[in-house]
């Protein structure tokens, strides 16, 4: 619902960096809707969205995760090392742990679902711009139940990132230079710590969660 108009008080002014218009298109009529807000600039990958905020200076910017050029938690390391009061929600459709916690690591204020948007957007804009935080229940019980899972290591992470590329052991030793039984051991530890049944599993788990992307 439309807030009545403060007119000692300028509109909270809104940045959108997604690359699919029509996503950019329904938050400008959620936005401009509303009587306390106002959208100033859009961008379509992560560089866009630096420039765009050094010209624009919003209040609030909205930042998609997976986007060409530069993906949205490099843009956000990007706006923050210029202006680390920047205020960034996150836009997103994943729900992974490991994804939302390199997003609140790069300075995340808050995490919308996309599917959530029409319920959780604009209040979730006006708290931020007040200072709070908002991660929505089911992203917040992702973050928990992994809290006290051990990491995967760099090289475990290598070695993952090869098998869902579809490399045998055998590959995977090759190109890292390191032994097959090696790899193997990686492997083990892997389906160990992501609760895996199997290599697909594995990958499977880490996809869904943010650990790797394809």
């Amino acid at each position: 619902m439309s807030r009545e108009p403060d007119p000692l008080r300028r509109p909270i002014r809104i940045l959108t960096v997604d690359d699919h218009p029509l996503l950019r298109e329904g938050i400008a009529a959620l936005v401009n809707a509303e009587s306390d807000m106002t959208l100033v600039a859009e961008a379509c990958n992560g560089q866009e969205a630096i420039e765009k905020f050094r010209t624009d200076r919003p209040d609030v910017t909205l930042m998609d995760l997976q986007m060409p050029a530069l993906n949205g938690i490099e843009a956000m390391i990007g706006i923050r090392s210029e202006f680390p009061n920047a205020r960034i929600i996150v836009l997103t459709t994943y729900t992974g742990d490991v994804q939302v916690l390199r997003a609140l690591k790069a300075g995340a204020r808050a995490y919308v679902l996309k599917g959530e948007v029409h319920r959780d957007l604009l209040d979730t804009i006006r708290a931020v711009h007040a200072g709070q935080k908002r991660i929505p229940p089911e992203v917040a019980a992702q973050l928990a139940d992994h809290a006290t899972e051990d990491k995967l290591t760099t090289r475990e992470l290598d070695v993952l990132r090869l098998i869902a590329a579809g490399n045998a052991n055998k590959e995977i030793a090759c190109q890292l230079s390191i032994s097959e039984e090696t790899v193997k051991s990686h492997v083990t530890s892997i389906l160990s710590k992501l609760g895996a049944n199997d290599r697909t599993h594995a990958v499977t788990i880490a996809l869904r969660r943010g650990i790797i992307d394809l």
